[in-house]
């Protein structure tokens, strides 16, 4: 068998172990075992359970980005895009529960080289919706000038509110994941919705102090 294929074998069962079992509790016996492979084997190909868990989350975190950049149809609205987005989002971590549980909750909690992995990958999602904002936007409103630096807090928040939304259904019975989208687009879209028709909320003005005479 090609090495290239026994890897992804071992990726694949790693993944599971990691996201079942967390991160300090797998072993490498028991990935070993269910990659149907000897444990020098997965030592000489990913070298340490360090080394393994990061292959695992650099592949499960690409695999997600691919997923949202796919979902999107550019030549669509753009709630129809942030919809599609959200869509493929849910999915891909619904399709892949063990993936997720590496990506939102183990890699997170077991040090900053693994946290800095899920974090590049973040930053590319946050990127990918941020432009998906931006650009309706300003179509919207003929605004080629709307600050970037707003937008991208959007959808830092937007991004922030998914993740936590899906490690939730995900661990919901019944909750299937076009309703978290859906879910998604309500709470996201009044306030997308105003900013795209040029009506943005803004706080009230300060009051001075009062004073005590």
């Amino acid at each position: 068998m090609p090495r290239a294929v026994r890897e992804q074998q071992m990726l694949d069962a790693a993944v599971r172990i990691f996201g079942q079992r967390g991160y300090m509790a797998a072993s490498m016996d028991e990935i070993a075992e269910l990659a149907g492979v000897s444990k020098p084997l997965v030592y000489l190909y990913l070298n340490s359970k360090e080394d393994l868990f990061t292959a695992c989350i650099r592949r499960e975190a690409g695999a997600l980005v691919e997923a949202v950049r796919a979902g999107v149809r550019r030549d669509l609205p753009a709630d129809r895009q942030l919809w599609e987005g959200l869509g493929a989002f849910f999915a891909h971590t619904a399709e892949n529960p063990d993936a997720w549980s590496v990506l939102h909750l183990q890699a997170r909690t077991h040090g900053e080289p693994f946290a800095a992995e899920v974090a590049a990958m973040r930053e590319e999602i946050v990127a990918f919706v941020t432009q998906l904002i931006l650009a309706g936007a300003r179509e919207a409103h003929r605004d080629p000038d709307l600050p970037e630096r707003e937008v991208a807090g959007l959808a830092a928040a937007l991004v922030g509110a998914a993740e936590s939304l899906a490690a939730w259904a995900n661990a919901t019975p019944g909750v299937t994941a076009r309703q978290a989208a859906a879910t998604m687009m309500n709470f996201a879209w009044a306030g997308l919705g105003d900013l795209m028709a040029d009506r943005p909320w803004s706080p009230p003005e300060e009051q001075p102090d009062a004073q005590v005479g």
